[in-house]
């Protein structure tokens, strides 16, 4: 839970230091921030994925990830969800900048692949990297918003400390049970940092079209099937 707080705390202190510097900010050094903090994303992913001691799980995993993923429509469903969360509350109070800030900082901080890949990350082996890294980009996209938006993007924090703070504990909740799988979690580390990568190829804007982060989501828990199986493979062919 520390680094969900932590999360929080930063984008709390983000959205006062937007609301400090209102009409200062220039959109070249918003953009700068957004690529260093794409590369520090990018260096994140890398040092999960050389964590893998089995190249072909991580193939193997990505490529029927990305098959489920792409037919369950993640990446779609996310943006929805957002999107209809969005239209509901704004459009009962369109001209309250208040909610336009609240809901708009909410689905941007709480719907994305870093926060689910960052909670169970510390929930299952007490990595706490990815959140904060997570929350330094949140405060300072905070700042952008609140400067923008106002103070309605500071309670934010509320909602995202309670969906991020329920993963991380629904995760630390199942650990013991995948204590004896010490193979395949290093396995989902490495897959899931994969797919960070992913998300700083699109912070960084390094492609044409924005990869789809979501649907790979389910490739994540894959190692969990694909690690035991392999072993019972060699175990009963090869030994």
């Amino acid at each position: 839970m520390i680094a969900t707080i932590v999360n929080a705390l930063l984008v709390l202190v983000g959205s006062m230091l937007g609301i400090f510097l209102r009409g200062r900010l220039s959109a070249n050094l918003s953009l700068s921030l957004t690529r260093a903090l794409g590369l520090c994303v990018m260096v994140i992913g890398v040092q999960s994925a050389v964590s893998s001691k089995n190249l072909l799980c991580i193939i193997i995993c990505m490529v029927l990830g990305i098959l489920l993923g792409e037919a369950l429509r993640i990446e779609d469903r996310l943006d929805n969800v957002g999107e209809l969360l969005r239209r509901k509350l704004v459009r009962k109070r369109a001209n309250n900048q208040f909610t336009e800030g609240f809901v708009s900082a909410s689905v941007l901080f709480c719907v994305g692949s870093m926060a689910i890949m960052g909670s169970l990350e510390a929930g299952l082996n007490h990595n706490y990297t990815i959140l904060i890294s997570k929350g330094v980009i949140d405060g300072v996209t905070a700042i952008t918003l609140s400067a923008s938006m106002g103070i309605g993007v500071a309670f934010s924090a509320i909602p995202l400390l309670l969906y991020q703070g329920a993963l991380t504990l629904l995760s630390t909740a199942i650990g013991p049970l995948l204590a004896a799988q010490t193979a395949s979690i290093t396995e989902l580390s490495a897959v899931g940092g994969t797919v960070i990568m992913g998300i700083a190829f699109n912070m960084l804007q390094l492609s044409d079209q924005k990869i789809r982060a979501g649907n790979m989501l389910p490739a994540v828990f894959l190692p969990l099937v694909y690690v035991p199986f392999a072993q019972w493979i060699q175990t009963v062919f090869f030994a």
